[in-house]
């Protein structure tokens, strides 16, 4: 994988040092879908504002490899919101002073 965010196989694939960036040592993020912005957004489950502002699906961040790169299976998410399951690259923003990662999804 040649880019810090990807979908395959119905998961998001995050690189290692955006998961060191964004997570740290946390292993459970809140994924939800804004259909208004065509974005998913993913943030560690230590961001208790995202709670009280959206209503978030909470996700393990699934190991892939000793480099750290890890994965969110979100099919659930795609499927629910009729969205396009073709892997593909993905391009994101981090808004690094809420630890949030806004995903293009269409």
């Amino acid at each position: 994988m040649n880019t810090k965010l990807a979908l395959r196989s119905s998961h998001i694939y995050l690189d290692s040092e955006l998961v060191a960036s964004v997570f740290g040592e946390v292993n459970f993020a809140y994924v939800t879908f804004v259909e208004q912005q065509n974005k998913i957004l993913i943030t560690p489950v230590t961001s208790s504002w995202f709670v009280k502002i959206y209503k978030p699906t909470q996700f393990l961040l699934k190991s892939r490899n000793l480099k750290g790169d890890k994965t969110l299976a979100i099919l659930e998410i795609l499927i629910d919101n009729d969205l396009d399951v073709t892997d593909r690259n993905l391009e994101y923003e981090v808004i690094e002073n809420t630890n949030l990662i806004k995903v293009s999804i269409v």
